[in-house]
């Protein structure tokens, strides 16, 4: 069974296989492409802050003595 998928930059249907040079692009022009886009930060994984600045500041981190030894 032959697998096609489509590439990602232009749609464009290509076999899945080993002699598949650039899959799953088509092309080496769209295969760049791509790698520009990353690298132009165009491709991101959403990721949620790990601390939120209002939260830190109802701790009162945003107090002068907060960090002083008690």
């Amino acid at each position: 069974m032959t697998t096609i998928v489509k590439c990602p930059t232009c749609q464009k249907e290509v076999i899945w296989n080993s002699e598949s040079k650039f899959k799953p692009f088509c092309c080496e022009r769209c295969k760049l492409i791509d790698l520009g886009d990353w690298a132009a930060e165009k491709h991101a994984i959403p990721v949620k802050p790990e601390l939120d600045p209002e939260t830190l500041d109802d701790l009162g981190y945003d107090e002068a003595d907060f960090f002083k030894d008690q």
